[in-house]
């Protein structure tokens, strides 16, 4: 499971997602609220843990954004104690739980696993597009009775693209969301993890393509 962390409190947004990985979720954490949409927008993730009080933009309104754009992930927003009218707004905006901040571990997870147990609205285990299946447990690329493993980056890949197919993803979009801001990745980290990927397609007999748009970035086609 991917959860996204928007808190602008970077000491408290980190030490969630180090928790997180430390119970085997795969977690990213971002600190204002246009960065969180930019992210949430993705469809990457399978939960969204988001601040209210944001910079740039509330969480209300990345909340509000994301379901007007049909963005249905499950989102538990974090919130203070005097925070209630909030609460009560967003839940009618389509959140999914809320979580009182200060919190303690044992809670979050608890709150995690509950609403990963009654929303059904989360994603499925596999994704499809044309006549592949990407299993997003085993990070198998499957096309009728043939399979190939994918390495972490080219499972990301893969999936970013598959959930937006035919819409181009420039290289920018994946060094943010794969490698990270900080990050010194350049363009032909990219490509170099698309040949893979292009070349795992033909081996398993797959119609589907990662075309590129020449200066821009990549789209799956078939």
């Amino acid at each position: 499971m991917q959860i996204l962390v928007v808190e602008d409190e970077v000491s408290l947004a980190d030490a969630i997602v180090a928790i997180l990985k430390k119970e085997q979720y795969f977690a990213d954490a971002v600190y204002d609220g246009k960065d969180g949409l930019d992210y949430a927008l993705s469809g990457i993730y399978d939960l969204i843990l988001l601040d209210i009080m944001l910079p740039k933009m509330n969480g209300i309104e990345v909340l509000k954004e994301l379901r007007k754009q049909g963005i249905s992930t499950p989102v538990m927003l974090l919130t203070a104690k005097s925070e209630v009218d909030d609460k009560i707004r967003g839940l009618d905006t389509g959140a999914d739980d809320y979580l009182t901040k200060p919190f303690n571990k044992g809670e979050l997870l608890a709150r995690i696993r509950a609403l990963t147990r009654r929303k059904g609205e989360i994603p499925a285990n596999e994704m499809t597009y044309g006549d592949i299946t990407l299993n997003q447990s085993t990070y198998e690329l499957i096309c009728g009775a043939n399979s190939v493993k994918l390495g972490g980056k080219e499972f990301k890949i893969m999936q970013m693209l598959m959930y937006a197919p035919k819409n181009i993803i420039s290289k920018d979009e994946f060094i943010e969301k794969i490698w990270g801001y900080d990050s010194e990745a350049e363009y032909n980290n990219i490509e170099v993890y698309v040949s893979f990927l292009r070349k795992k397609l033909t081996a398993i007999k797959s119609t589907v393509q990662i075309k590129a748009s020449r200066g821009i970035g990549y789209y799956i086609e078939g």
